[in-house]
């Protein structure tokens, strides 16, 4: 059965709130609930970007069923491995076992934050295979000590991890990513409805068990015209994709990137107003890609309460009928 989540959208809503959400989405039936871990919002209008472990951490005591992740933390500039490991492993207890560390090589519009500058995207994935393999022998429980091409651990040891570790899933693109990640993470990451992709990972696996977890936004409102605004408002840096979006390094450029994008243009891409059959159709390609796991995004702060109390319940209720 297709489990369906909530995204914490941290670009878009201060930290208490991103609290108070991740409690009524759990309340009104979410299986999972992730997070962004951003330094910037994507654009100014967003106006948010609280520090996603923090959060994290609150909810995890706030809520007591819901699975929770990273969606997704990139441990190859901003943090170092070690330092994810550490802090995986912590939520992982906290969570009494709900968190699933979700990976990926990141954005300029985060990482270069710390002023080494952004590389290409070749030696970020390299980057990210040395830094999962890291945090995988961290989670042994184990002193490691390691000197690799990009990272260097000394002596490291986490004192306090769960049994087991924390699984793992990793952000793939691609042939090459899936040669690269499937032998260090349990679950794929994507964020467009590919058979073909989910299917050659699964031949990487050597077996069909491993979640398969997307996201998709959409704009849920009464007013279809004003959801529209909204969504072009706050997510028109959407319509980019991931190839620019990778290597755009503040919201300034994401602003000037989308300058041309205009409402309608937003309005095909994501479910915007009242209808919640058109969210189900515009949901339906990722289940029927093969899709384990479906995060919802529900764009803006303003109107994120109503969405919860008004429109998530019966959206859950006609998702689990269509996708069974």
């Amino acid at each position: 059965m297709t489990r369906f989540g909530y995204t914490l959208m941290t670009e878009q809503s201060g930290p208490k709130a991103l609290v108070q959400y991740a409690t009524a989405a759990e309340q009104v039936g979410f299986d999972f609930e992730v997070s962004s871990d951003h330094y910037s919002p994507w654009l100014v209008s967003q106006g948010h970007a609280p520090y996603a472990w923090t959060v994290l951490g609150a909810v995890a005591q706030a809520t007591s069923r819901v699975e929770l992740m990273t969606y997704v933390t990139s441990p190859i500039q901003r943090y170092h491995p070690a330092v994810v490991a550490q802090k995986a492993a912590t939520l992982q207890l906290l969570s009494d076992g709900r968190f699933t560390l979700g990976l990926g090589s990141g954005e300029n519009l985060n990482e270069h934050v710390t002023g080494e500058g952004w590389p290409p995207v070749d030696q970020r994935q390299d980057m990210l295979v040395e830094a999962a393999t890291i945090i995988r022998e961290l989670h042994t429980g184990e002193l490691t000590t390691w000197e690799g091409n990009y990272f260097r651990v000394d002596s490291a040891r986490i004192w306090d991890v769960p049994e087991g570790g924390v699984p793992i899933g990793i952000a793939v693109s691609g042939p090459k990513s899936i040669e690269h990640f499937s032998p260090l993470a349990e679950h794929l990451i994507t964020t467009e409805p590919d058979a073909e992709l989910l299917q050659a990972w699964d031949r990487a696996k050597g077996d069909t068990s491993s979640r398969k977890i997307g996201q998709i936004p959409i704009c849920w409102g009464t007013d279809r015209d004003a959801a529209v605004a909204k969504a072009h408002d706050q997510f028109r840096w959407f319509a980019g994709g991931w190839a620019v979006n990778a290597d755009l390094p503040t919201p300034a450029g994401f602003a000037g990137a989308s300058q041309f994008v205009r409402p309608e243009d937003v309005a095909e891409q994501i479910p915007c107003g009242p209808d919640l059959d058109a969210v189900v159709e515009a949901v339906k390609p990722f289940w029927e890609a093969g899709f384990t796991d479906i995060a919802l995004v529900q764009v803006g702060d303003e109107g994120q309460s109503a969405f919860l109390e008004q429109a998530a319940g019966p959206l859950l209720e006609k998702l689990r009928a269509a996708s069974a």
